[in-house]
């Protein structure tokens, strides 16, 4: 009776953890995973910190630095903390379109752009080199597969179970919607740290241009193709409620107080500012530190002009209907329960950890 027991207790445990897996979400990240630390790889640590998830991949884009040093920073990262099994997949280094020239041209009609993220870097090095990194130089190495193929190629084998979290310019996006138009249709929701309405600010990033998001003015061609798409859900975090968060040297030193890698990592690298895609990762996380959400309809500005990647909503109803999409579009946050969340998530042992040693 005993050795009968004990068998049944191992297939109901078997049963549990399988049940366990397959409910975790599903998560690809599309990044511009600039580094070390900041709101792109504090927003992945967001996700890989969740026992809820399961993170399939890590789809980088040029952005706030180039590819490829993104690439090295997100392999560091991985490392440091002990998740080198999630992949990291090199996606698009310039945009469809838009140029460093095209932005130079637009400056001299319409004024001074402040942030231009690699653009900004690009002064310092080309987009193919890989400076010095402050964290140390990555062991293991990318994914051989580009991002669009990896992204379509992994909505096939999940249909319908994969969100598509992106907190960075949406070229990959796009591509692979070229690719395959059936990509969109085939993940769960798209997720997406995005663009500017009337922020309300003084920064002088938005005080100018309030419509002018980097994540879209950077390639405005593949935003409108992204947020044109048939996703079944799409959710926004834009700039208006993003300014409403901050990440603060208190939060790091409680961070810091745990020796974990991670946390020891985000006491090192954190800067104080926005959370602008920590809060569009923990929010799809747990959607009650929204407290305000409206439907809107939204496109992408491909005028020319000034209002070249601009962004473009209406109320519904009044939407002039050339293709434009309703978005659920986030309004008002629960800061406290936001930075409670991050100084938990960022504290907390980082699951499915490599236990052969998480610092190599």
């Amino acid at each position: 009776m005993k050795r009968k027991f004990s068998s049944i207790a191992v297939i109901c445990v078997l049963v549990t953890v399988s049940a366990f897996s397959q409910s975790k979400r599903k998560v690809i990240i599309d990044q511009d995973c600039s580094g070390p630390g900041g709101t792109d790889l504090q927003s992945v640590a967001v996700l890989v910190q969740s026992p809820e998830t399961e993170v399939l991949g890590i789809t980088v884009v040029s952005g706030d630095q180039w590819r490829d040093e993104e690439v090295a920073h997100t392999l560091r990262f991985l490392e440091i903390i002990g998740r080198t099994d999630i992949p990291v997949v090199p996606g698009a280094v310039f945009p469809l379109v838009n140029s460093k020239e095209e932005v130079a041209r637009w400056e001299k009609l319409y004024g001074k752009i402040v942030y231009q993220g690699a653009w900004n870097w690009g002064k310092v090095h080309g987009p193919f080199e890989v400076p010095p990194l402050a964290e140390g130089s990555p062991k293991i190495k990318p994914a051989k597969e580009d991002a669009a193929q990896f992204l379509v190629r992994m909505v096939h084998k999940y249909p319908h179970e994969i969100t598509i979290y992106a907190g960075g310019p949406l070229t990959n996006l796009a591509i692979a919607t070229a690719l395959d138009p059936e990509f969109p249709k085939l993940a769960k929701e798209l997720i997406v740290m995005s663009g500017s309405i009337n922020p309300g600010t003084s920064d002088p990033e938005f005080a100018g241009f309030p419509r002018k998001e980097f994540n879209v003015w950077w390639d405005p061609e593949a935003a409108q193709k992204v947020f044109r798409a048939p996703w079944p859900k799409i959710v926004v975090t834009t700039v208006d409620i993003s300014i409403k968060t901050k990440i603060t040297k208190e939060m790091a030193a409680e961070i810091g107080k745990v020796k974990t890698p991670l946390a020891q990592y985000i006491a090192k690298y954190v800067s104080e500012g926005y959370m602008w895609d920590e809060l569009a990762a923990a929010a799809w996380l747990d959607p009650a530190l929204i407290t305000k959400k409206t439907q809107m309809y939204w496109d992408i500005s491909l005028d020319r002009g000034a209002s070249y990647g601009d962004t473009l909503v209406w109320l519904p109803g009044r939407q002039p209907g050339m293709n434009e999409r309703e978005v659920e579009l986030q309004q008002d946050v629960d800061s406290a329960r936001l930075d409670h969340m991050m100084i938990d998530l960022m504290t907390r042992p980082t699951p499915g950890v490599n236990r052969s040693g998480a610092r190599q």
